[in-house]
């Protein structure tokens, strides 16, 4: 009479064993998935990916947040070598793009190079300085603040950047190439300068380092620059 209860007591043994092993496996591949143990409240992401909903809150309207250490291994990238780079041709479509959204903007075309951001425009408005103020704040807001952007409301001159879109940061004499078709767009509406320090373009005026770059309204003689 006692052999069928001892059966039952050894069967429900079993399947609580392979519950806990079930359990187990499932905590084994989070940890493959994140490297080390898991901390709910640290490693949120590995249960919300999406991030937490707030009210009509879109993954677009979070913040980010982000939080890297060292390694304490001697010489270990730590996976920094692959390390996103700064994809030019992306800038320039997003900024022409971005710049089609402001008010009586209706053709943009943008070149971003190693330093500078050339943008040519077609727009209807009545107001050209403040509509060329939005523009310029719409490409640097898209770029690193060392850029400088030059900008224009005349759309026959799309075709003068359109022809540099094949070239790079080698070519033979990109300087001075580039240099005249920004002289020519110095004459169109370039906006408000930006602070005290820097003109409309975003150069820095006199500052220290100016001869690393090719700034054309920040008090360096031009001599020096075309000098270099």
């Amino acid at each position: 009479m006692r052999r069928p209860w001892w059966a039952a007591l050894f069967g429900t043994a079993l399947v609580l064993s392979g519950c806990a092993q079930t359990a187990q496996d499932d905590n084994t591949k989070v940890y493959k998935r994140s490297g080390n143990t898991i901390n709910v409240t640290d490693r949120n992401e590995l249960y919300n990916e999406n991030g937490v909903p707030n009210g009509d809150d879109t993954p677009m309207n979070n913040f980010g947040y982000v939080r890297h250490q060292k390694s304490p291994i001697a010489g270990d990238a730590n996976g920094y070598n692959d390390m996103p780079s700064f994809n030019r041709e992306k800038a320039a479509d997003l900024i022409s793009k971005l710049c089609t959204q402001l008010p009586g903007v209706k053709d943009v075309a943008t070149l971003v190079t190693d330093e500078e951001v050339l943008v040519v425009y077609d727009a209807d408005t009545n107001n050209r300085q403040q509509t060329a103020d939005q523009v310029k704040k719409t490409a640097l807001s898209v770029v690193p603040r060392y850029y400088h952007v030059y900008i224009a409301d005349n759309p026959q001159l799309m075709k003068d950047i359109e022809r540099f879109g094949r070239l790079d940061s080698n070519t033979r004499n990109i300087d001075q190439i580039l240099d005249a078709t920004i002289q020519r767009m110095l004459k169109y509406p370039q906006g408000a300068k930006l602070s005290d320090g820097e003109n409309e373009n975003g150069e820095m005026i006199n500052e220290m380092n100016d001869r690393l770059d090719r700034d054309f309204r920040d008090g360096t003689p031009r001599t020096t620059k075309m000098g270099q």
